[in-house]
């Protein structure tokens, strides 16, 4: 079936529908990492965008039961160059054309991507649509995409938040000196879980808004902020509920977790014009001089000449200088703007986690 992305600004590229050949619609972004859509589909961070693949050949060695990220895919839609339709790997356990035709999630094949992207990086992220071509009327179609909501103003945690605290390998009862770790969930991935889980420590993932003084109640040794999508500024209640945890217990944020306590230290941020998302995105620890090739899936960032004396830079991205890292001066608090647990992405930055560790046993020495 033909099927046609129409870009609220009126451009329009063409191709075929694949997967499951609905009608969707979302931010349009791209994404240039070459492997791993199998991950990037399944990470909540995507939620309400459509997911332009640089990479001109995707799907050739399929899908399986382990690389997922969520329990679901949470992107709006993909859009590909070629689509393969053999899954040539010994892991593949089916094709993502099937994989997500099941799971209710489009592709358009066949578009020129190299032209999109191209588009997309002169004017920003846009919102668009993709649907049958046929009978496809294209000033009504513009005007439907203009219409769509932006990512401003959205609290899509809510939306990819679980509803209710669950247990990660033993979270809800640590064993005999095992560190517990409270998880906020704002579109959490599971290879986070699985990072924190592989150093012995035990995680109980709550929602977004889970009651600051439940947390405490709990003692955990830490609390880890998750990544999730969209703009940080409408999740109000988890900027408040950082705000009553900062000081009390040790802290460690990513992605959408790195803004929310930017946000509750005081801080601003802002939208950026096409954002950050690929697996190979050289940041500079400031503390090291060592560079760091990293996994980013974001399309806000950190105001930096708004940050508090008492908040420090650790990171910083050398393809724009944005910020990629905060420390906390006066608190046990740091973040990163993007993936130390890649997936898909290398894995230079997994020592971040065990920072987290180091911080989490040094605080229960220090209350001991």
């Amino acid at each position: 079936m033909d099927g046609i992305l129409v870009l609220s600004n009126g451009r329009n590229f063409r191709g075929r529908l694949r997967g499951a050949k609905k009608p969707t619609s979302g931010e349009v972004i791209f994404n240039t990492a070459m492997t791993g859509y199998q991950e990037i589909v399944t990470d909540p961070s995507y939620c309400g965008q459509i997911i332009t693949m640089t990479y001109p050949h995707i799907g050739n060695y399929g899908v399986n039961d382990e690389d997922v990220e969520s329990r679901m895919p949470f992107a709006s839609g993909m859009i590909v160059k070629e689509l393969s339709g053999i899954a040539s790997n010994w892991r593949a356990a089916g094709s993502l054309d099937h994989y997500l035709a099941e799971r209710g999630v489009t592709i358009l094949e066949g578009v020129d991507t190299r032209a999109l992207v191209i588009a997309l990086r002169e004017q920003g992220a846009l919102p668009g649509l993709i649907v049958p071509s046929q009978g496809a009327q294209l000033e009504a179609l513009t005007e439907q995409a203009r219409g769509l909501p932006g990512m401003e103003g959205r609290n899509l945690a809510k939306e990819v938040s679980v509803t209710a605290p669950y247990a990660w390998e033993g979270g809800q009862n640590p064993g005999a000196g095992q560190l517990r770790v409270i998880a906020y969930d704002y579109g959490i991935k599971y290879n986070i879980l699985r990072s924190l889980a592989e150093r012995g420590v035990a995680i109980e993932v709550v929602p977004y808004d889970f009651p600051a003084e439940q947390t405490l109640a709990k003692n955990p040794a830490g609390v880890f902020l998750s990544n999730g999508p969209g703009d940080p500024e409408p999740v109000r209640e988890a900027v408040e509920i950082v705000k009553e945890l900062l000081g009390k217990v040790p802290i460690f944020g990513i992605c959408l977790g790195h803004q929310i306590m930017n946000l509750a230290l005081g801080g601003k941020t802002y939208k950026l014009k096409f954002g950050h998302h690929g697996a190979n995105h050289p940041v500079v620890n400031l503390a090291t001089g060592k560079i760091e090739v990293t996994s980013q899936n974001h399309g806000f960032a950190v105001v930096e000449d708004d940050l508090p004396k008492n908040v420090k830079v650790t990171h910083r991205s050398l393809n724009d200088d944005t910020v990629e890292g905060l420390e906390s001066l006066t608190h046990a608090a740091f973040s990163v703007q993007y993936h130390p647990e890649a997936s898909p992405g290398p894995h230079d930055s997994g020592y971040l986690f065990d920072r987290f560790l180091e911080m989490m046993n040094s605080g229960r020495k220090n209350s001991a």
